[in-house]
């Protein structure tokens, strides 16, 4: 199992737009957000072991924050035709089976993963009210197989800032997961567009 690292966005970057389908076609944007108080974008997929490894807390977590009127969305964006698992169907069921609250939408062009520098999947983004960009990195210092709890203690820490007005401690801890399935046999050179 290759781990894969976020590539760790710019902080205060704005969010990039979406208008994304859900499985059953209804599409949802960023525009649905705007109210929210924060907004969390996590890049996930059906089939990656580091995304079962945290699914059920961060379904728990999701649901609790989003009771306190954070937004919370998520995107798969892999290739499909080689990942048949990741289908908009499987998703549906994937996000039943698992107890997700918030949208699961598909980037079936993989343009929204490109605009925010997605490379792994869970790759979790945090923006504030205004959609700047105050937290990239990880759900936890979980991973499959290394014996520490899911708890969500990073995510959970960034998004009590947001709530709480506070500024959100700059060292953070790159995501690590399965890379991005890409269309193209080559993931696309983030180095360059910095």
């Amino acid at each position: 199992m290759a781990e894969t690292p976020s590539t760790m966005l710019p902080l205060g970057t704005s969010a990039p737009n979406f208008n994304l389908p859900d499985p059953s076609g209804n599409l949802v944007s960023i525009a649905d957000f705007k109210d929210a108080p924060a907004l969390l974008v996590v890049f996930i997929c059906n089939h990656c072991p580091y995304v079962k490894h945290i699914q059920k807390q961060f379904a728990a977590l999701a649901k609790e924050y989003q009771a306190r009127g954070v937004g919370v969305v998520a995107i798969s964006s892999n290739d499909v035709e080689n990942y048949p698992e990741d289908r908009p169907e499987k998703m549906g069921e994937e996000s039943k089976q698992a107890g997700y609250t918030f949208p699961y939408l598909y980037d079936e062009s993989q343009q929204v993963a490109k605009a925010y520098r997605a490379a792994c999947t869970p790759d979790l983004y945090l923006f504030d009210r205004d959609h700047r960009l105050v937290y990239r990195g990880q759900f936890d210092d979980s991973r499959p197989g290394n014996g520490r709890p899911v708890t969500g203690a990073d995510l959970r820490t960034a998004l009590e800032a947001v709530l709480a007005g506070h500024a959100v401690p700059g060292d953070q801890r790159p995501s690590v997961g399965c890379n991005i399935k890409w269309k193209s046999s080559k993931a696309p050179d983030y180095s360059s567009s910095r």
